[in-house]
């Protein structure tokens, strides 16, 4: 006779305990020139490294640079005259620039090279005249950072709710923008209704909205109606990592929560929950997403199938500031080798 044993509730809930995990997730490649900036400056120059405002919106990242002696100041004239300041992933505005020159300081630019887009977008329409709408969030450094390339031509609009307050003065020649880390459909919505005031609105010439965020959102998307429970690692301060969670509530996932590390995250979200979607910002090192699955692991979820969005395989090359005193650096080296071995020769 075949004795067949019935599984427990509690059995049958830990073996069908698993983890979605997003792929892309995590740096993307503005992040990455960002933090190997501030790290080969460094390297280079020695510390103090002064960077103006947090290089990315990560806590775990900027506590780790001020470790190895970067030192992260609000504003320009924080920095001692002649010092060596880098500008953060986010961009800053032309009058930033003026005032380190003004103070004589050796500048590093580390805006993202997709933020830099938005901010020639934002002249050339300037510079021709239109209206700019420029979607995004109110006091955000990127904001901040466009708006102070043309301030006379651009108005902000934070969301669909505020189009109705927009006033231009010519509706032939207006043209949106938005912020890169915006949540894609809310941008589209906010555009739509736009679109309606303004029925000559003109697009920018390629999507503001950068790949990595846009990437990030479809991995989100895809996983949250199979999902108890979305975890995403990254900072509150975080545009992109705060849509994430408004992504995966917006399109089916139970319940979701933003963490910086893994010991935030409180184990009663866990009851009753089978399935855990997992994801991280565009400015989140792996570790921090590795410790969250450690933690998952540790109370059952060790079942991990991973979710892939898309590919991921661009790279920017560091600021030419910085090539530049590296290559320099690495001519100074390899020439003082060669006197070292010629003289090793008499």
């Amino acid at each position: 006779m075949v004795v067949m044993t019935v599984p427990t509730d509690a059995q049958a809930q830990t073996r069908t305990k698993r983890v979605l995990l997003a792929a892309p997730r995590g740096y993307c490649a503005g992040v990455d020139r960002a933090v190997v900036t501030v790290e080969k400056a460094l390297d280079l120059y020695g510390p103090p490294v002064y960077v103006r405002k947090q290089i990315v919106h990560n806590k775990h990242v900027v506590t780790t640079l001020e470790k190895r002696g970067a030192i992260f100041v609000d504003e320009t004239d924080e920095v001692p005259e002649g010092a060596t300041v880098i500008f953060s992933a986010h961009g800053v505005a032309p009058v930033v620039h003026d005032e380190a020159k003004q103070l004589s300081l050796k500048t590093i630019d580390a805006t993202c090279p997709l933020v830099t887009k938005v901010h020639r977008e934002a002249v050339r329409f300037a510079d021709d005249d239109f209206d700019i709408l420029l979607i995004g969030h109110e006091g955000h450094e990127e904001v901040v950072g466009t708006s102070g390339e043309a301030p006379e031509h651009i108005t902000l609009v934070q969301s669909p709710a505020h189009v109705d307050e927009v006033e231009v003065r010519d509706p032939e020649k207006v043209v949106w923008l938005s912020q890169t880390t915006l949540s894609v459909d809310e941008t589209m919505e906010t555009v739509r209704r736009l679109r309606e005031k303004f029925p000559k609105l003109q697009d920018p010439p390629s999507d503001d909205i950068c790949y990595a965020t846009q990437n990030r959102q479809l991995a989100v998307k895809q996983m949250a109606p199979e999902t108890d429970l979305m975890i995403v690692v990254g900072s509150t301060n975080s545009s992109n990592s705060v849509r994430l969670v408004e992504v995966a509530l917006e399109h089916g996932a139970q319940d979701g929560h933003l963490v910086d590390y893994a010991d935030e995250i409180d184990e009663a979200w866990l009851e009753g929950v089978t399935t855990v979607g997992v994801t991280s910002g565009a400015s989140v090192p792996e570790v921090l997403v590795r410790d969250v699955l450690d933690f998952l692991a540790q109370r059952g979820y060790g079942d991990v199938s991973p979710v892939v969005a898309a590919e991921e395989s661009l790279l920017f090359a560091l600021p030419n500031e910085l090539r530049r005193d590296l290559k320099a650096r690495d001519g100074n080296e390899a020439a003082a080798k060669v006197r070292h071995d010629a003289g090793s020769l008499h």
